[in-house]
């Protein structure tokens, strides 16, 4: 679906194919690194509150509002991510609903 919705959008398909890889990747801006690098905290928590050197680096890169906009984002993702785990869908059956099948991605 995301990828999807990064096609639409513009998404070079190079930097899709090294979201995994974003640390050693050199397709990220410094403000891009600071997003994916909060995304997994905020995603992965290991039962402690995020750190303050990197609530401080993020800050660097992000506005007040932009890291809540953010923070809300990954939020509701992740629970949407929850919602598939316990009533699994196929991918791709919902593509129409959304716009997502102009991506051209079958």
């Amino acid at each position: 679906m995301h990828v999807k919705e990064a096609r639409l959008h513009g998404g070079r398909e190079l930097r899709l194919y090294h979201v995994p890889i974003w640390r050693e990747s050199t397709l990220f801006s410094d403000r891009e690194r600071a997003c994916l690098e909060w995304t997994e905290v905020v995603t992965l928590p290991d039962g402690r509150i995020v750190p303050d050197d990197l609530s401080d680096s993020v800050r660097k890169h992000l506005s007040e509002k932009e890291l809540t906009d953010l923070t809300f984002a990954i939020g509701v993702i992740n629970f949407f991510n929850r919602i598939n785990v316990s009533f699994p869908s196929v991918p791709g059956a919902m593509d129409e609903y959304p716009g997502l099948s102009k991506a051209g991605l079958k």
